[in-house]
This record gives C-alpha cells, structure tokens and sequence, in this order.
C-alpha cells in the first residue's frame, strides 16, 4: 500500500508565495515520476508541473517561471514552490505519483489535496 500527503497549502496574498511538499509512503521499490495538478472549482484537474526520477522538469506554460517542482528521492518527496502568486492559481492542489511498488506493480497514486487560496 502506498499514500501521498500533501501539505503547505494555505492562505496567501497576491504575489506571495507558497511551497507544498508532497511524501510518499508505504511498500515503494521506486517512484518513477511525481507531479503535481490543481483543481479550481468548476474545472477541469490540469497538470501544474512533473518531475522525473532523473531530476528532468516539465511545467504548465502558465507556470513556467513562477513555480518551481524539485524532489528529494532519499525522502521520497516532491516539492512545488510558488511564487508570484495570482488570484488564478487558487484552487485545490494534488500531489500525482507513478510508482513501482515492492511487489513490482507500478501504478498511478493521488494524494488528498490541500487547498491553495490567493487573496487580499
């Protein structure tokens, strides 16, 4: 069994910033990539940023420049900083995660989500 905890979501004023991490645990042989997605109410989940087991980065066009996805694969944990936040970026953010389990299985996870909110 694995499970993905999000934390760091909260409360942030228009331009601030915000990092969220994401852990990865249980019977994990390997994770081959994490990501993150966010949901805003009444749309689509869209992908924010991925990260591979080889340290390569993807983001969201609307991203590039102000988010940052980094992990730490000794604790199997991935990293979204935020910065320059806007009034858009609001919604709840889910931590994603391919991983090879130690049964060998690979499979697809999703964290709970914890919820980002930009406002004055």
């Amino acid at each position: 069994q694995v499970q993905l905890v999000e934390s760091g979501g909260g409360l942030v004023q228009p331009g601030g910033s915000l990092r969220l991490s994401c852990a990865a645990s249980g019977s994990i042989f390997s994770i081959i990539a994490m990501g993150w997605y966010r949901q805003a109410p009444g749309k689509e989940r869209e992908l924010v940023a991925l990260i591979t087991s080889g340290g390569s980065a993807n983001y969201a066009h609307s991203m590039k420049g102000r988010f940052t996805i980094s992990r730490d694969n000794a604790k199997n944990t991935v990293y979204l900083q935020m910065d320059s936040l806007k009034p858009e970026d609001t919604a709840v953010y889910y931590c994603n995660a391919n991983i090879v389990g130690t049964d060998y299985h690979e499979s697809g996870y999703w964290g709970q989500g914890t919820q980002v909110t930009v406002s004055s």
